[in-house]
This record gives structure tokens, sequence and C-alpha cells, in this order.
């Protein structure tokens, strides 16, 4: 089973599957994290020699896997865990982590976000088609239509990248669109073993279909008529269609390993990326235990934009990945785009839901309809897993079968198996009433939990049921529309409550992008048929959505900082649908919170030109490590410095520059006004309006324990990236502990509205 079929497809849900350690062989992987400047001078410049001689010190047999510069200061290799131990303690070891396994996060979208009709704000110079964006993931179909480097320049002249041939990838499977292309296998190959090139092929080819995906909707090229079996017809694109696109490959068959991914981003900087976008994710750690973050800060530091997907976690609370302040994390929400396909039944009853099934119809008549749990002997009958259907019981009839434990398109697979003419897939409490489209194998549609009740009700109760489905296309114009998707992993954030995640919403939901030759649109071992656009659904897409948005403002605004690109996506951003109300979550129908959508729905077209921008620096992100409390070697794992916080200095996480705030009110608080706890946040706002203006501010807060004040109330500027501070007092009543309140602070000069998500947890 492909890996896009785990991630998308497993237990009926768009899974983020969290993460798992090597298995506890002889030897495993560690990554090796040393202080740069405590190498003993008899080793003159020569750090790997240096390295080299650590690692000989405790396991004469160990080899480097590879050995790290940009990223971190180290070396990954396999030891046991004894000599681990004895490697951590030599001098000039910072830390000796294990490796962790990471996962993937697994049209209209253009229309959607208003860039069809404003493609003129955007410029089209040469330095649109400079800006590199570097997608880290399973490889790339090259000879996909999405990279067509047609009308574009030659490379830009400050790219170091390359294009590694390997297994069926040779030289000229780049061009001018399709820059560079990298694989990274030798950790992957260090714990499982040499790749069996008769399943996969050991270089930058994708063989699952989801690094296609990815790369070719961050920063594909513009293909008429792209569609999937006839749905979804249209124009494709990627959000930023005159970017260049390079492509990492760090995840196989059997996952993505964080000393293979490090070894991307260490090619990537040194190759001159503008941004990386990582579709991935494992769990979550302190910063100085998290390979993602630690080469994240490297990349920051050389002004890269990292955009990370939140996870398909949702809609559990505390579920999010890729939580680091210098890391953009994207939610995903929906379309205003759907398949419908009805279930008719015998008693006169319609119920809607979705799908992607094209191929023989249903014969034009009512079919004998069964539920999978009663056409079964095992006890988990009714999820429709491989073998548990009795054929005489389903030949013929449509299935009923529950969604949840395998994957979604391989239940159709089951059914069809057995004999079966068709399924119906109902969600069951897990999911509730979200529906992700997926081209089945035979004809099939996904119902909501109520629909998929009501129509078990009558399956099962009447003496001969039946039904049959029938099959609208696509349809446009759903209200209302974004919805967070329920897969979308939700806030608080784990590691630092003070930093509010996911940071932004994008869309995620039944996204059509370009698809690898290798493998069918289920990705299903007896999927023979083959496509060049798929439809999938994660927050791996919502991911290259914004890495393609933070490309265009990088090509329209050359100087500014990561943060200053991610402000201005989340100052934009909205929160509520033209008619006032509160984007909803699909989880429970009800509005959403800060803690589902962030700072709100990206809006790309009001991101060019926010007016001010939050901009933060490796410095500020440094003092923020000390208000953690963390150690000067923990803080030097992941900045590569070697100064110490100043004992002098008084640190607050809630004073990092973020666009959002995130007030967690302490038990006990000291600070104490008539019962009520205050907490002072402080803000820098730098101007990137190009005008004289001034900005008066406006507070809301949803809730009456909460108080908001700001001083100063107006802001005036007079020259671009002139800076100006000010001071937000939240006053908290007293509330239960695990309640929130949430409200907005927002700064306008009445043509622009800089606006902040605020939310506050007891």
């Amino acid at each position: 089973m492909g890996l896009i079929t785990m991630m998308n497809f497993l237990g009926g849900v768009v899974l983020f599957l969290g993460f798992s350690h090597v298995s506890m062989a002889e030897k495993k992987t560690y990554i090796v994290h040393m202080a740069k400047h405590d190498m003993p001078t008899s080793f003159g410049e020569d750090h790997r020699q240096w390295f080299d001689a650590s690692l000989k010190s405790v396991s004469e047999s160990a080899e480097m896997i590879y050995t790290y510069e940009k990223v971190i200061h180290g070396f990954s290799t396999r030891l046991s865990v004894q000599e681990a131990e004895s490697l951590e303690n030599l001098p000039g070891i910072l830390s000796v982590l294990p490796e962790l396994k990471y996962e993937l996060h697994t049209t209209r979208t253009p229309e959607f976000l208003g860039l069809d009709q404003n493609d003129n704000l955007f410029p089209q110079s040469a330095g649109d088609s400079d800006v590199v964006i570097g997608v880290f993931d399973t490889g790339v179909w090259p000879e996909s239509k999405s990279f067509d480097d047609t009308g574009m320049g030659p490379v830009p002249s400050a790219w170091n990248g390359a294009c590694e041939t390997g297994t069926n990838f040779t030289l000229s499977n780049c061009n001018r669109k399709l820059i560079g292309a990298r694989f990274f296998a030798k950790g992957y190959e260090a714990t499982l073993g040499p790749i069996d090139e008769s399943k996969e092929n050991r270089s930058p080819r994708d063989d699952d279909g989801h690094g296609t995906h990815t790369s070719t909707t961050t920063g594909g090229s513009v293909v008429t008529g792209a569609n999937l079996l006839g749905y979804a017809s249209g124009s494709a694109r990627g959000m930023a269609p005159r970017a260049r696109v390079a492509v990492y490959k760090v995840c196989w068959v059997g996952g993505c390993f964080s000393s293979d991914i490090l070894a991307a981003m260490e090619k990537a900087i040194t190759d001159n990326v503008n941004v990386m976008s990582m579709s991935l994710g494992g769990g979550t750690a302190d910063y100085y235990r998290d390979s993602v973050a630690i080469g994240a800060f490297a990349a920051m530091e050389k002004g890269i934009l990292i955009s990370c997907s939140a996870g398909n976690a949702g809609p559990t609370p505390y579920s999010l990945s890729n939580v680091s302040p210098w890391i953009t994390t994207v939610g995903a929400g929906t379309l205003d785009r759907d398949f419908p396909a009805y279930v008719s039944l015998g008693n006169g009853k319609n119920y809607s839901g979705v799908s992607l099934y094209k191929g023989p119809s249903l014969p034009n008549k009512m079919l004998p309809i069964v539920y999978a749990g009663n056409a079964s002997n095992s006890t988990s009958g009714a999820l429709c897993m491989p073998g548990t259907l009795i054929p005489e019981m389903v030949k013929g009839k449509l299935v009923l079968c529950d969604r949840g434990v395998n994957a979604r398109v391989q239940k159709g697979s089951v059914v069809k198996e057995a004999g079966g003419a068709g399924m119906v897939l109902t969600n069951t409490a897990a999911n509730g009433e979200e529906l992700v489209a997926d081209a089945h194998l035979l004809p099939a549609t996904t119902v909501g939990q109520k629909a998929g009740d009501e129509i078990r009700k009558y399956v099962i109760s009447d003496s001969s049921p039946t039904a049959t489905i029938l099959f609208e296309g696509t349809k446009l114009g759903i209200e209302p529309s974004p919805v967070v998707a329920s897969f979308s992993s939700r806030g608080p954030n784990t590691i630092t409550p003070e930093i509010l995640k996911p940071d932004i919403l994008a869309p995620g939901v039944n996204i059509l992008a370009g698809w690898s030759g290798a493998v069918g649109p289920t990705g299903l071992p007896d999927d023979s048929r083959r496509v060049e656009f798929n439809i999938i659904s994660g927050t791996s897409m919502s991911c290259p959505h914004v890495s393609g948005l933070a490309a265009l403002l990088k090509a329209a605004h050359p100087n500014w900082s990561p943060a200053a690109i991610k402000s201005a996506l989340m100052t934009t951003a909205y929160t509520a649908y033209k008619n006032g109300k509160i984007i909803e979550d699909l989880a429970t129908g009800n509005p959403s919170t800060p803690f589902d959508h962030g700072a709100g729905h990206v809006d790309p077209v009001s991101a060019l030109n926010p007016g001010l921008v939050y901009d933060i620096s490796a410095d500020d992100y440094f003092d923020f490590l000390c208000a953690l409390n963390y150690t000067a070697a923990q803080i030097q794992v992941v900045t590569k410095r070697t100064t110490g916080c100043d004992s002098t200095k008084k640190y607050s996480v809630g004073d990092l520059n973020y666009p959002s705030f995130a007030v967690v009110v302490p038990s006990g608080s000291s600070s104490k006004s008539g019962g009520a706890t205050v907490v002072k946040q402080t803000r820098t706002l730098t101007n990137v309006g190009g005008e004289s203006s001034t900005y008066k501010v406006s507070t809301f807060s949803d809730n009456k324990s909460v108080q908001i004040s700001v001083v100063p109330q107006t802001l005036s500027f007079s020259q671009v990236n002139e800076k100006k501070s000010y001071t937000v007092t939240f006053t908290a009543a007293s509330m239960p502990v695990n309640s929130n309140a949430f409200g907005r602070i927002e700064w306008s000069d009445g043509k622009r509205v800089v606006g902040s998500t605020v939310a506050v947890s007891w």
C-alpha cells in the first residue's frame, strides 16, 4: 500500500498518523548535535574529522550516515543505546537524539481565493520567476503537464541546486520550471535496508502521487482542461504558477526519516530555495528535540519561509504538529465545490453524499441493499474489512459499510471483490458530517453520520430494502464555504500555549492537482486506472497553498522577512463570512474558534498590501527560547549560538512579536486587580504601506470575563519601515479551569485592517 493510501484513506479519514520510534533493534539511528566552538584545536578546521574521532571513541564499527553543517552542527549514525549514552557524555556533544519517523499529512482553488480576477495585482516581473519553492515529499512525476516550462526564462542565477539522476530519472527530467530534484535515502536504508527498486524508484521519481500533488498545488503551471475522470473540469494552476519548483524526496514506502529530512533541508538552504513546503509531521516535542523545528530555525535565519501542515488528527483538541513559532502551521478548510452523489431508498427518501466514481453505471432500477454487518461472520463485518463479506449475501446488491479502521476506497474494493454492485459508505461518530470524495473502484458514495444512521435503520428493519445511487458530477457555489475540515488538527499548542496555533486556514478538502503515473487515483494495488490529476484531501493539501502564496508575496516584496510574509497572511485573513457569521466548524456545525482556524482563512489579495506587519528576527526567537527557560545547551541545539541568556533581562514568552495573541491565565497569579488576573503583552508594528498613515485600534471580546485595553490607541507612521510599539492589557476574571474566551485586536487606517486573533485560556 502506498503512502498516499495510508495517509489519505486509512481509517476512512484523512489521518495524521503521528510518529513512531524506529524498531528497537540492536542499533538505532541517532542524530548527534555537536558544539561547534568546542572543537579541539588539534583538528584545525576539519569538523568532519572531529565528528569521526568522537564517534570512533565509542564505536569502532559505526559510520556516519550524514554530516550536517547548516541545519545543525553534527551528524547521524547507527548506535546501540549504550554507545549513544557514552557518546552523549563526551566533551563537545550537546545532545544525542533518537531518529523519529515522520508521516505525510495526507481545480478551483485560485478562483476561490480571488487570484483569477486579481492576477494583475501580482508582479509579472522577472522577480516573480526568480522565487524557488522547495517541496519535501515523495518526489515528483516530471512528465506532469503542470511542470511545463513554456515561456519561462533561464534558471535564476542564484540557484545552486541540482537534478540528481537515479532509477528512471535523468537530467532531462528537469527543466526551467522543475529546476531541482534530489532524493535522500541513506537514513531510510540504514534503518530498513536497501530500497527495493522493483517496488519504488531510488531517485526523485514519485511512486506515490502525494509529492506530485503538493508540488503542483504550490507552483504548478497553468493546465487547461484539467480534471479527474471528468470531475472538477477546468484550468489547474498552482498558487504561484510562475515560481520555480525544486523537489526533495524524503518520504518512501516505509515513511520519512528525520536524518534524511535534515539532510534535505541542509541541501535546500545551500541550493538557495526561498520557501520550504513540508506536508509531513512527527508528533510534538520540545523544540530542541524536534528535527524539523531545528532545521526550520536555520532556514528562517537564511530568510526562508517554512510552511508545514498542522496534521490530520482533528477534531481532537491539542492534536497539532509543527507548532514552533518560526514555522507557518496550516490547517485545512473546504472549497465552494462539491461532488454530489445521492442515495435514493425504496421508502422514497433521498440522502446526499459525495463521490468521484466514474465507470459503468448501476442498472436503471432499484437494487437490493444489505448492511455489511449482517452479511459477514466477522465481528468487524460492518467495516467491510478484507475477507469479511459473505459473497452469497452481497452479490448483485448495494452494500452499506461503516467508515473507520481501513481505507475508505479499500472498503469499495472489498465489496467489489465479493460481488457487490455498489457501496454506500456511512460516517460514524468519529467523522460526523464530514464528506471527503473518493474515486471509488465501483459505484459508491459517502454519506454523513445522520443520513447513515437513517439508511442503516431502514436497511435493517425493512423486509426487502432497496436503493440506488445517483451521480450528479461537479457542483459549484456550495455555501457556507469555507468551513474548517473535521480532520484538521486543533490547538491549543501543547508545547507553548502562549503561541496560538494553527496559524492559518487554507483549502485542503477535495483538491485537484497533478498525480503520479505510477499509481491509480485510489493508490490501491488493484486500481489499474492512470490519471494526470487527482482529487485528495488533508492538511497536506492546505500547506502547499500557503507555500505558494508566500512565494507570491516574496516575489512582490523581495526584502520582506519570513515573519513579515507570515504576518501579512495572518493579519489579513478572515474569520467570518460576508454575512458576518463566524466560519463554521464541520465537526460540530458550530462557529469555529481560533484553536480551529488560527488567524482565519487566507486572503492572498489583501495580504499583498497589509499596511503593517509584525516582524520577528532570529534574535527575537532567541529571547523566546530564553523565556522558555531552556538551558544553554538546549538553546544551542536550536540556534547553534554559543551566547547565553542575559540573567539581568526579564524574558516573557507572550512578548514574542507574534501576529496573534494566546493568553494563558495562570492559576494563583500574583498580578491581581480586584480579584482579576492582569496579563500585559507588548507588540511592535512595522509600516510597509508606503505612505504616511494613522491607525486606530479597536478591540472585541466574546466574554465579559475578559477585558482588552490597548495603549496607545493610535499609531502614526510617516515613513516606510518605521516601527511603533503598543501594549495590550488583558484583565481576566476568575473562570473554571479549561475555560476559553476569544476576541480580536484590529488596527485600521480607514483603508486597511491589521487584525489579530485573541485566545484566552484558564
